[in-house]
């Protein structure tokens, strides 16, 4: 399905130098699609960006998300079918030491895409992804709904929240019934891990990082709850979700949740023993009465049934397999793997054939 739609597509990632961008622009390439990628000039180090390869094949403009001029020349130059914005400052710690870049990044940044797309002729459809932080989180115990108010607690949460608001009203304002070559659609996500996650104060990357090296890891929160998935999972529904929204305008201006069923939210201390099959001698310490840190949920479950009944989306992969596919990525990096550009390809690959076998007929 997705070789039949993506082949030959010009696709325009931003934030294709991230973590979930990175893969996304891999997963693309190997799918035949013309690929595009604008990010600003800073990666991670090590990055997965630059151990995957991306930039042997992918054309690249390396502007800031807040530059609307340059933004919008590089749309209207590519003239892409399809754009995933993932651009953005992702990181809840970094809001607290740069409230203003953040906020201006996330929702001035979305902002700015959507404003280019005001005078594009060409037919598109546009996935802005956004995150599950974008709700107001009371931590209740059921999951929460894109008809759930949206909101946040922290810099990082209130500038999803912000980016939602410009959404809504371009959508309403200039695209709805006004630009019938334009469909927009929202997605977000809950808690992503995989390999090639550089980012600071994250949990599985902190713990590569420090069991590498014969560390331990300082945990936060060991008991907080998470849906956790691997980075595949949301990049199968982002795709799935352009694919629809380019075929049929029915679902345009609609959100999307994207994330394991709610029975496989699991704790930081779940998440620690799993990785410990295969890693040895790991060690870690509970931090969280440490005051100086910064304000983090508890609690965060997201109900994706609206993804299973207008995309017939849903996730693949069980907490198990996501953690073995996650930490056999690390593992073959710090083994110096000379193969290791290949490796996210063999996981794409190996996250089809799983998906096979489940019956995930809208993978296929």
């Amino acid at each position: 399905m997705y070789q039949d739609f993506f082949s030959n597509k010009k696709v325009l990632i931003t934030g294709h130098t991230g973590f979930k961008g990175s893969w996304l622009s891999i997963w693309l390439n190997a799918l035949n699609a013309e690929v595009y990628g604008l990010s600003i000039d800073k990666v991670s180090n090590p990055s997965n960006y630059e151990v995957s390869k991306v930039s042997s094949f992918t054309e690249e403009f390396f502007v800031d998300i807040r530059d609307y001029e340059t933004t919008d020349k590089i749309i209207k130059q590519t003239e892409p079918d399809v754009i995933f914005h993932l651009a953005a400052q992702a990181l809840v710690a970094e809001s607290y030491s740069n409230p203003i870049e953040t906020i201006q990044t996330n929702a001035l940044g979305s902002a700015n895409i959507l404003e280019s797309l005001r005078s594009y002729n060409k037919k598109i459809a546009v996935v802005m992804i956004t995150s599950d932080k974008a709700y107001d989180n009371v931590e209740w115990v059921w999951g929460y709904r894109e008809t759930d108010t949206l909101g946040g607690k922290d810099p990082y949460s209130a500038s999803k929240g912000m980016a939602e608001l410009a959404i809504k009203s371009y959508l309403n304002s200039f695209i709805l019934n006004k630009k019938e070559n334009i469909n927009i659609g929202i997605a977000r996500a809950g808690n992503v891990i995989g390999g090639g996650d550089w980012a600071e104060n994250r949990l599985v990357p902190d713990s590569m990082k420090a069991w590498s090296c014969g560390e331990e890891v300082l945990v936060r929160s060991p008991n907080s709850t998470r849906p956790w998935q691997h980075v595949l999972e949301p990049l199968s529904g982002y795709m799935l979700l352009a694919k629809k929204l380019y075929e049929n305008d029915s679902i345009n201006g609609e959100a999307f949740n994207f994330g394991p069923s709610l029975e496989h939210n699991y704790s930081v201390v779940d998440l620690l023993k799993e990785m410990s099959k295969y890693w040895d001698n790991i060690s870690w310490r509970d931090i969280s009465g440490d005051s100086s840190f910064f304000h983090e949920a508890g609690l965060l479950k997201l109900n994706c049934d609206k993804a299973l009944s207008y995309l017939k989306w849903q996730s693949v992969l069980t907490f198990q397999e996501t953690v073995k596919l996650t930490v056999e990525w690390y593992r073959n990096f710090y083994a110096k793997d000379a193969r290791i550009d290949k490796l996210a390809l063999s996981q794409i690959k190996e996250y089809a054939n799983i998906a096979k076998q489940k019956n995930a007929d809208w993978l296929l």
